[in-house]
C-alpha cells in the first residue's frame, strides 16, 4: 500500500485545498428584448421577459416605492 514518507506541511495541504472554495462570478448574458444583464436560462429582471412572453411583471426600482 502507498504511504507517503514525508509529511506534507500545512501549508501545501492547504494549496491543495484552497480551488474547491473559489467563487466564479455568475455568466451574465443581455437580455433579447431590453439588453441589459441577465443571467441565462431565467427570467430576466429588468422587463419580465423569458422566452419571448413575458413570464412575470418586472420589477419596480426603490424610487417609485417611495
Amino acid at each position: 500500500m502507498a504511504v507517503p514518507k514525508r509529511r506534507k506541511s500545512s501549508s501545501k495541504r492547504d494549496m491543495r485545498r484552497a480551488h474547491h472554495d473559489k467563487i466564479t462570478a455568475p455568466t451574465l448574458v443581455p437580455c433579447p428584448n431590453c439588453s441589459s444583464p441577465m443571467v441565462p436560462h431565467r427570467v430576466c429582471p429588468s422587463c419580465g421577459m423569458y422566452k419571448g412572453r413575458r413570464v412575470v411583471e418586472p420589477s419596480q426600482s426603490q424610487d417609485s416605492n417611495e
